[in-house]
């Protein structure tokens, strides 16, 4: 008996992979989004996933949406069981730090960080009404970004490091509930965010940027995740886990 996994910008990328991972080990899946400009894309990803997905249109930004999107998920497959922090945004131009508008901060905080923080409560105070079987587990994707700073994108970084405390706390004031709370940081991952950056990482990433010499994949994520939230680690919540080919480790 696995559940029901909620996971937010679970449409494409990261999110679209721990979908699958978790799907074929048996959950029912529920995929949280912003409608996509093509929609053919995202019909051919749930009917991958089988009989027992769904797709709900929900701007992470709207918490008082929050309610109605569980209440929505519990009437179609039943209360969520696992919650996967994962819709995000890139810093909206990269730039000099100085010249930030407080625009764009708000506005990733708003996706990054408060959207998920606010989710996370209603899902919690919900979780701990469940029984314990199955195994409840939230999962925070930040980045190494967290901890690593990249001045020409600020706004990502401080959102990151803030989800990261969020891990932690939502950890801590639910260790004694038995629900398990994890914290993945993906390093430079091949996804519809990094395109962009594609022909400037390569070279870096092949002469040793990554010590794994090569593109992090979604797939890689979605490995990870399943072990967290089946169960089998749960004396370890509150890990802090880097998905990153070595990356984020500290080198002379």
């Amino acid at each position: 008996m696995t559940g029901v996994a909620l996971i937010t910008g679970g449409q494409q990328g990261i999110g679209l992979a721990i979908a699958t991972e978790l799907a074929a080990a048996g959950f029912k899946i529920a995929i949280a989004s912003l409608p996509a400009p093509d929609a053919a894309p995202v019909a051919a990803a749930l009917a991958a996933l089988g009989q027992d997905a769904r797709y709900y249109q929900h701007d992470i930004r709207d918490i008082a949406a929050v309610p109605g999107l569980l209440a929505r998920i519990e009437a179609d497959l039943g209360p969520v069981t696992t919650l996967v922090n994962n819709a995000g945004m890139g810093a909206p131009a990269r730039g000099d730090m100085l010249e930030m508008a407080p625009e764009s901060f708000d506005q990733v905080m708003a996706v990054n960080l408060r959207g998920g923080f606010f989710l996370t409560q209603e899902v919690a105070r919900r979780m701990c009404a469940l029984p314990q079987a199955p195994y409840r587990a939230i999962i925070f994707i930040t980045s190494v970004s967290a901890a690593m700073a990249s001045v020409e994108r600020a706004e990502y970084c401080v959102s990151k490091a803030g989800a990261s405390m969020a891990s932690t706390l939502f950890a801590l004031r639910l260790a004694p509930e038995g629900i398990g709370v994890f914290e993945l940081r993906p390093g430079i991952i091949a996804t519809e965010m990094t395109v962009g950056a594609r022909d400037s990482y390569t070279p870096r990433i092949e002469n040793g940027l990554v010590p794994a010499r090569r593109w992090g994949e979604p797939e890689d994520i979605g490995r990870v995740v399943l072990p967290l939230v089946t169960g089998q680690m749960p004396f370890a919540t509150g890990a802090v886990i880097p998905v990153d080919g070595g990356l984020s480790i500290a080198r002379l």
